[in-house]
C-alpha cells in the first residue's frame, strides 16, 4: 500500500513490509520503487522491515520539486527513516547511491549501513580509451539522446543495454511500467534534471561516512567503460576499512533487478552482523 510523506518541497511516495531492523531502498532516475520488486520479498522473509521509496520526481512521488541533487534526494530519504524512527540500513542505486552516500555523511546517527547499487557517487572524467569500448560508447550515447530530446524511446534503447544478456522474467511488464511513468508529466523532466546533476557533492561527502559501505557493480555495465575500477575508487574515498566491492559477473546497470538472488546474498551477508547487535 502506498504512502506519502510531506517534505519540503514535495511529496514523497514509498511503502513498507515486513518487521525487524529497518532496510530503506532507493532506486535510480527514470525509474520507481519496483526495481526492487524482486528484492523486498526476500529481506522481508530475512527478517527485515523494508521500506521502497520513490524518488522526487518518480513513480507516485510529486513532480514538481526546487531542485533535483543528490544532497536533495539525500535529504528525502532521511525525512523517510525519521518519519519510520530509524535508524536504518539504505540501499541506494545508481543516483540514490551517492545520495546515500550523503545521507550517511550527514546523519550518521540515522544510518546504520549503505549498500550503494552501481552508484554515481564520484565527479566523472571521460578519458579517451573509455569511447573505444562498445558498450560505454553505446550507453552514453542513448543516455546522452535522452537527456538532450526527452526521449522515452532512447530511454528504453538504454535500458536494453543496461540489462545485457538474459532478461528478468518480467521485463516486458518492467518496461511497460517505465514506460507508461515516464510519458506521465513531469516524470521526464524529473529524470532530465537529476541526469545533469553532477555527483561531486557526494563525492565530496566520501571521507566523512562513519558507516560501513557494500559498493556492488556488474562487470557488463555499460554506464562504465571500467566499472571495476569506478567501484575500487568509491571504497578508496572512504576511510580506510569501512568499504568494500563486489563484482557481479554478467550483470549490467540494474544488477539488483537482473539477479536480485546474487545482490540479496550479497547485502545479508553485509549486514547480518549489525542485525546481530540490534
Amino acid at each position: 500500500m502506498t504512502e506519502h510523506l510531506a517534505v519540503d518541497g514535495g511529496t514523497i511516495a514509498y511503502e513498507v513490509a515486513g518487521s525487524g531492523p529497518l532496510i530503506v531502498l532507493a532506486h535510480g532516475m527514470g525509474d520507481s520503487r519496483a526495481a526492487y520488486r524482486a528484492v523486498v520479498p526476500q529481506l522481508v522473509a530475512a527478517g527485515y522491515r523494508v521500506a521502497a521509496v520513490d524518488l522526487r520526481g518518480c513513480g507516485e512521488s510529486g513532480t514538481d520539486w526546487p531542485a533535483w541533487s543528490r544532497t536533495a534526494i539525500a535529504g528525502d530519504l532521511l525525512a523517510v527513516i525519521r518519519h519510520l524512527g530509524g535508524p536504518a540500513a539504505l540501499v541506494g542505486h545508481s543516483v540514490s547511491g551517492g545520495a546515500a552516500t550523503i545521507a550517511a555523511a550527514q546523519e550518521p546517527a540515522l544510518i546504520t549501513a549503505v549498500v550503494e547499487l552501481a552508484p554515481f557517487t564520484r565527479k566523472q572524467s571521460l578519458r579517451l580509451g573509455d569511447v573505444r569500448v562498445k558498450r560505454f560508447r553505446q550507453g552514453m550515447l542513448r543516455l546522452l539522446g535522452t537527456g538532450v530530446f526527452g526521449s522515452v524511446p532512447l530511454w528504453r534503447s538504454y535500458l536494453d543495454l543496461a540489462y545485457p544478456g538474459v532478461k528478468p522474467a518480467h521485463w516486458a511488464q518492467r518496461l511497460g511500467r517505465i514506460d507508461a511513468l515516464m510519458r506521465e508529466p513531469g516524470r521526464m523532466k524529473a529524470l532530465q534534471n537529476m541526469g545533469r546533476s553532477a555527483p561531486t557533492d557526494a563525492g565530496a561527502q566520501l571521507g566523512n561516512v562513519r558507516c560501513p559501505v557494500l559498493v556492488v557493480m556488474g562487470t557488463l555495465d555499460p554506464d562504465w567503460a571500467d566499472p571495476h575500477a569506478e567501484g575500487s575508487a568509491i571504497v578508496d574515498g572512504l576511510p580506510s576499512g569501512l568499504g568494500h566491492l563486489e563484482m557481479i559477473e554478467g550483470a549490467g546497470h540494474y544488477p539488483h533487478d537482473q539477479f536480485p538472488d546474487q545482490v540479496v546474498s550479497l547485502m545479508l551477508a553485509f549486514l547480518r552482523p549489525d542485525t546481530a547487535r540490534a
